[in-house]
């Protein structure tokens, strides 16, 4: 047998709260100013820092961030409209959850 070539990638394991404004954007492919904005109107909540530049975010907040993105631009919603649609959606999950554990 001919060895084969495995490729490797080193994958940084984050802190829960380690996300910076600029990895939580990149992450919900969109513009640093875009979670700003979205933090300044009580869409996303960072879990530490006092200016943007200090803030950091959860894990949880980048799932969050990358379904709000998603709706908004699927369905052109207003940025608080995504967000409630968004909490719906998580509680329909974890509904779910519960259900399957039940059964």
């Amino acid at each position: 047998m001919t060895p084969t070539s495995i490729s490797v990638h080193l994958v940084e394991v984050l802190e829960d709260e380690a996300l910076t404004v600029q990895d939580l954007a990149r992450g919900a492919r969109m513009q640093p100013e875009w979670v700003v904005t979205h933090v300044e109107a009580g869409v996303f909540q960072p879990c530490a820092g006092g200016a943007a530049a200090e803030w950091r975010f959860t894990t949880t907040t980048l799932q969050r961030a990358r379904r709000i993105a998603q709706l908004e631009h699927s369905f052109d919603a207003d940025p608080q409209l995504a967000a409630l649609a968004a909490d719906l959606m998580e509680e329909v999950a974890v509904l779910r959850q519960r259900l399957q554990r039940n059964i």
